[in-house]
Parts: C-alpha cells; sequence; structure tokens
C-alpha cells in the first residue's frame, strides 16, 4: 500500500487516497515521520515532532472512516506541520525560543479548524524568535536550512514550514505573515505561499498577530492545495479584532473558474525605490508576464503610487513583538538581539502611538488600493534575489534589521494595505535555485489570485522540479 504514494504528492492527492482506500492515515503518518526523521537533521525544520499523538490522531481517524464510511473533512487523514507561533494543545508554543515553559491549554482557531477537517497535526516548525527577521536562525533551534541548498536559507519567519513542504516532509505546512513571513520562504524553497486577506483567518486566542500586520496563511507546493488550505482555516472568532466578510464560494472553485481576461500590472520597482531585484528575478518575472499575455490576459507596465510607510510599519511591528513578548514565562530568557528590539520598541510604547500607526495605515491602505480601480491584479517579484547563505541573524539589531528591510523589500507594503498576495514559482537561476514572483489582488481578491496562480501553475509547471536527491530522496 505505502508503495504507490510520493513523498512529493500534494495534500489534495494524500487526502484522496485516504478517502479511497489506497493508504490508510496511519500508513501516511509513519512515512511522513520517518522522512521527518532523515531529513530533519539536515534541514532543521521542527522544533518538536509530535510521533506519538499523530499516530494516535490517524488511528482514530482510520477508525472513524471504518466505523461510518465518511471522512471528516477534505484533509482527513493528511499530516500538517504548524509554525511555532500557533498553540497545539498541550505543546509548548515557543515563538521560536526558549523563554515559554507552560503547555498551550487548547488549539488556537486556525489549528482547530484543520483538526475539525481531518488533518493530522505532525508538529511545529523554527521561526526566527517572534518572527522578527525573515532569516529562520535563533539561539534555541539553530539555523533551518534550505531543501535546495543547505548552504542557504530558508528565509524566514516561516522558515521551517517552508523547508518541511519544499523537502517533501509533510505535503502543508501553516505559516503567519507579519512583513512577507509565508511570501519570502515560499520564494526561497520553491513553493506557493499565500496571505490571505487581513481579516479572512482567525488570530484566536489572541486578538491579533502583529496588531494589523500579520496573517496566517498555508505553505504548499500545489495552488490547489494553497486555496484549499485557506478554505478550512478561514473564518472569524467573536475575540477578532479585525474581521472581513466571507467568500462567496469556497476559494478552491477558483482553481477552475471559467476564463475571465483580467487586466495584470506588472511593476519591477521596489515600494521604496530600494532595492532593485535582481536580473534573474526579473526575467523569470517577464517570461511569467509573457505566460499571462499568451494566456489572453492583459499584461502591461505600472506603478502603484506607494505611500512613505515606514513609521507605521516599525511601530505595529514593535508593538506586535512587544505583545508576544508578554506571552511568554521567562522573559529573562529571551534572546539578547531581541531584547534589543524590545528595548528600542519602549520608545515607541504606548496606546496613542499604536491608535495612530494603525489610522495611518488604514489610510494608507485607502491610498494604495486605488491601484485597483484601474487593475484587476498587479504583479511583483517576491524577493530580490533567490536564496541567500546563512547568517542574516548574525550581528547587532540594527544590522539584522537592516538586512531583513532588503530581504522584505517588495512583501512589507502589503502587510500595511492588508490585500491578499500569493507568492508562486517562477522559475530558476543559473544555480539551480527558485525564482518567485507575487500576485497582488484588491480587497478580498483572493478568489483572483488563485485563480490566475492556477493558470500559470498549468501553463509553467514546477511540480517535476524538487530539491537535489542528497537532501530529498
Amino acid at each position: 500500500m505505502t508503495e504507490t504514494i510520493s513523498a512529493f504528492c500534494d495534500a489534495t492527492e494524500q487526502a484522496r487516497m485516504i478517502a479511497d482506500r489506497e493508504i490508510t492515515a496511519v500508513a501516511l503518518t509513519r512515512l511522513t515521520l520517518d522522512r521527518i526523521a532523515a531529513l530533519d537533521p539536515i534541514l532543521n525544520a521542527f522544533t518538536c515532532v509530535l510521533g506519538e499523538s499523530a499516530l494516535n490522531e490517524a488511528a482514530a481517524l482510520d477508525a472513524e472512516y471504518a466505523a461510518t464510511g465518511r471522512t471528516r473533512g477534505p484533509l482527513h487523514g493528511v499530516p500538517v506541520a504548524i509554525k511555532d507561533d500557533n498553540d497545539v494543545a498541550g505543546v509548548i508554543t515557543t515563538f521560536g525560543g526558549s523563554a515559554t515553559s507552560k503547555p498551550a491549554a487548547r488549539d488556537g482557531e486556525a489549528v482547530r479548524r484543520l483538526r475539525a477537517a481531518g488533518a493530522v497535526i505532525i508538529g511545529k516548525t523554527t521561526l526566527p524568535e517572534f518572527g522578527v527577521m525573515p532569516f529562520t536562525e535563533s539561539i534555541a533551534f539553530g539555523a533551518t536550512r534550505n531543501p535546495w541548498d543547505p548552504s542557504l536559507s530558508a528565509s524566514g519567519s516561516s522558515g521551517g514550514s517552508a523547508a518541511a513542504v519544499a523537502s517533501g516532509m509533510v505535503a502543508a505546512a501553516i505559516g503567519t505573515d507579519g512583513g512577507g513571513s509565508v511570501r519570502l520562504p515560499a520564494s526561497y524553497c520553491g513553493l506557493v505561499g499565500l496571505k490571505p486577506q487581513r481579516g479572512r483567518v482567525s488570530t484566536a486566542p489572541t486578538v491579533d498577530l502583529w496588531r494589523m500586520l500579520g496573517t496566517i496563511g498555508p505553505l504548499t507546493r500545489s495552488v490547489r492545495d494553497c486555496a484549499l488550505l485557506c478554505d478550512v482555516i478561514a473564518g472569524q472568532s467573536p475575540t477578532d479584532k479585525w474581521t472581513t466578510p466571507a467568500l462567496a464560494s469556497p476559494l478552491s472553485a477558483a482553481i477552475d473558474a471559467p476564463f475571465r481576461r483580467l487586466r495584470i500590472a506588472i511593476s519591477e520597482r521596489h515600494p521604496g525605490r530600494y532595492p532593485h531585484a535582481d536580473a534573474e528575478t526579473l526575467a523569470a518575472l517577464h517570461a511569467t508576464a509573457d505566460a499571462l499575455r499568451e494566456l489572453g490576459h492583459v499584461v502591461e507596465p505600472a506603478e502603484p503610487r506607494y505611500p512613505a510607510f515606514v513609521a507605521e510599519f516599525i511601530v505595529l511591528m514593535l508593538g506586535g513583538v512587544s505583545d508576544e513578548a508578554t506571552l511568554v514565562d521567562h522573559p529573562e530568557l529571551i534572546e539578547p538581539r531581541v531584547r534589543q528590539l524590545l528595548g528600542v520598541g519602549k520608545l515607541f510604547s504606548g496606546n496613542k502611538i499604536g491608535a495612530w500607526a494603525e489610522r495611518r495605515a488604514v489610510a494608507k491602505s485607502e491610498q494604495i488600493n486605488r491601484f485597483f480601480d484601474s487593475y484587476d491584479l498587479l504583479l511583483t517579484p517576491t524577493s530580490p534575489t533567490p536564496a541567500v547563505p546563512h547568517g542574516g541573524a548574525q550581528g547587532n539589531i540594527a544590522a539584522v534589521m537592516n538586512r531583513g528591510r532588503v530581504v522584505s523589500a517588495f512583501t512589507a507594503v502589503w502587510n500595511i494595505a492588508g490585500n491578499p498576495v500569493v507568492a508562486l514559482p517562477t522559475g530558476y537561476s543559473a544555480a539551480g535555485l527558485p525564482l518567485s514572483a507575487q500576485l497582488v489582488g484588491p480587497v478580498n481578491g483572493e478568489p483572483a489570485i488563485i485563480e490566475v496562480a492556477a493558470q500559470i501553475e498549468r501553463a509553467r509547471p514546477w511540480s517535476h522540479r524538487r530539491p537535489t536527491p542528497r537532501v530529498a530522496t
């Protein structure tokens, strides 16, 4: 039975195989755990692996299916990894550090929804402490390595989730995105990464994630998995500060939607005018634009009028990190470089400046979104280069944050705006590293970006390209 499944089957196919009784949830979970045991010593993607509980969950799902003849939901029996800033009942939420010792009392809302859909929670994945850097490196857990080249970064802050999916350890994982933290690891690791519309996915038990910047989103190898995972985790809780109306139909319906001729803008320019993307990234961006034209879309150069947003972003980010720091049991064990950042944050603390930043961000979101009065979608680079070497988190916090600003050059503005954005592979560098572009939609525009992302995937498929056999066999 287990010989029929590849490590690189996507989650949709894994769920189908379980539903068609080609494999059991227990057998798939054992294969997943075996692959983690083989590859995680190389890649360092997991903070903890929940082997015993995952097998127990899988066995319960198999028994339920045998007794009722019905699967629990669209992810019945599929192992999913969770970034370690999300609560999983009975497991410590480390936030990427050593300052927490008490296990979470209950699942976060996104994890609860995954379980309700039948997912098996296989483990928790690495991040820089509190997700403050686009480099998944921490004192507590070390550096997470890129499956395409272990000498390179998996980016961050959802680098562990990205490395786990790209290497075939799991088919899908959950990340969080406060400045590009889903999309940048997707870019470096050759994946699909979705930052949903602000308020699409509940952040409960917290009222928000990085004030108004952060969202929870999926990292997957296929567009259909990305849509499926978003359908599963989408929804609000009574405590959520930010909400948005439910989509009229499941996002998965956009995968095979009838063709619509859209007007798509392509932009090379960084929202702050620096840095420029490198030549290989831009060549892949324009090749993707050509593919969209061949499909029948109107694609033309156009530049949004980006307002200055760095001050608001810094205040909101520092406020969000400070909020998370209050949740740990042993603040004295927070990393020195993060304590430096929290020290800077005290200069911007207080409800008044936070409320000012939120009001300014909402106003600037409205300004940015006027662009979508003229265009249906925007195509830009995701990251300015392919994956970079490890070490981005080294040095004083000012140097680290400056490196992070360069890496997140194209992504952070959309966390201020709140718009949905999907990152997807666009090709490979001369060194064989993934390249990426992001499709930005208007407010509540997830169906359009998923619709077009699926068209790109069919026109320029990437699933046949996988990391080197010495890492992913």
